[in-house]
C-alpha cells in the first residue's frame, strides 16, 4: 500500500492506461451478456453501454482495498440505479471484490446477486438503493461523514438519466451544493432511455448540466466512451475546491454489440441466439 495523502493508504497500482481500460470494459460487457443470458431477460443494454465507465471508476478512479472491504478510509460508490447490476456485478468480479463463482447465482433464487442491488453482497455494496432517487441523499451523507473524519475519502453516486424526474434527486442536489461538498461525485449515466421509453417522452430533461450548475455544482458532459475524457473529467472532479461535481455521461445502449446498439429496451429479450451474437460480435472486437 502507498501514501497518496488522502489518507493512510492506497491501492498500489491503479490503471491509467486507455488501452488496458477499454480491454477491461471489453470484458466486462463479455459479461454482462454471460450474466444476463441464463434468464433470457435484463438489464444488458444499461449494462453495456456503462462498462466504459464502471472500467475507469473501479480501476482508475475508486480508492479501494480488496483485500480490506472495511477500510474506513475508502472511496465509496452508490449504484442509485440498484437494478442495474449485471455490469455493477461483473465489475465487482472483475476487480476481485466478490468471487467471480458467487456471481454465477445472479437472480437465482436465494442468491444474495439479486436484480437489485443489496447489501446481502456484503460491505462493497455501500447502500440498499432499490427505490429509484435514493442514491444521492445516501452520498451526502457519507459524503458529510468522510469531511468530518478528515481522511480524504470521497463519495460517488451513479444515477440514471431517468431518476432525474425523481423530486428527492434535485433536494439532495440544492442541499450538496449549499454544503459546498467537494468529495462528492455524481456521475449521470445518460442513456435517453426508461421503462417507458426516451426518457423525453416522460419528462424532458434538458439542460441538465445547466441544472446542476444553477445549485452550485462544478458540471459538465462527457462521452462515456472516450475514456481519456472520462479520465480527465475525474481527475478535474477531484481537484475542484468548494464544489460537488456532476459529469453528465453520454452512453449509447447496446454499446459494442452492433446489432443492439442504440436499442432503448429497458429490460431486453435476450434468447441464446441473440445472445450467440452478442458473444460473437465481443470476441471480435479488438482494441490496439
Amino acid at each position: 500500500m502507498l501514501d497518496d495523502g488522502r489518507g493512510d493508504r492506497q491501492p498500489a497500482r491503479r490503471v491509467r492506461d486507455p488501452a488496458e481500460l477499454a480491454d477491461i470494459a471489453l470484458r466486462l460487457r463479455r459479461k454482462v451478456i454471460d450474466l444476463v443470458a441464463p434468464t433470457g431477460q435484463g438489464y444488458v443494454q444499461q449494462g453495456l453501454g456503462a462498462a466504459d465507465l464502471f472500467a475507469v471508476l473501479y480501476f482508475a478512479e475508486l480508492r479501494l482495498d480488496p483485500a480490506d472491504q472495511d477500510w474506513v478510509s475508502r472511496d465509496r460508490l452508490l449504484l442509485s440505479t440498484a437494478h442495474n447490476t449485471a455490469i455493477f456485478y461483473a465489475t465487482l468480479a472483475e476487480r476481485g471484490l466478490v468471487p467471480t463463482d458467487a456471481i454465477a447465482d445472479y437472480c437465482k433464487d436465494g442468491s444474495a446477486f439479486e436484480v437489485n442491488a443489496s447489501e446481502r453482497v456484503g460491505t462493497v455494496i455501500e447502500a440498499t438503493c432499490g427505490s429509484l432517487g435514493q442514491g444521492l441523499s445516501v452520498g451526502i451523507g457519507m459524503a458529510l461523514a468522510a469531511r468530518r473524519r478528515q481522511d480524504g475519502a470521497r463519495v460517488y453516486v451513479v444515477l440514471g438519466d431517468g431518476e432525474l424526474q425523481e423530486g428527492q434527486v434535485w433536494e439532495a442536489a440544492l442541499l450538496a451544493g449549499s454544503l459546498g461538498l467537494d468529495n462528492l461525485c455524481l456521475l449521470i449515466d445518460d442513456n435517453r432511455m426508461q421503462v417507458e421509453g426516451h426518457v423525453d417522452a416522460v419528462v424532458k430533461l434538458e439542460p441538465i448540466a445547466g441544472k446542476f450548475a444553477s445549485f452550485g455544482w462544478a458540471q459538465e458532459a462527457v462521452d462515456g466512451h472516450d475514456i481519456p475524457a472520462l479520465l480527465a473529467a475525474l481527475d478535474r472532479a477531484r481537484t475542484t475546491p468548494g464544489r460537488p461535481s456532476c459529469l453528465v455521461v453520454r452512453t449509447l445502449p447496446g454499446k459494442g454489440v452492433p446489432a443492439l446498439e442504440g436499442i432503448l429496451a429497458h429490460n431486453l429479450k435476450l434468447p441464446d441466439d441473440v445472445a450467440a451474437m452478442a458473444r460473437k460480435a465481443l470476441a471480435m472486437e479488438s482494441h490496439p
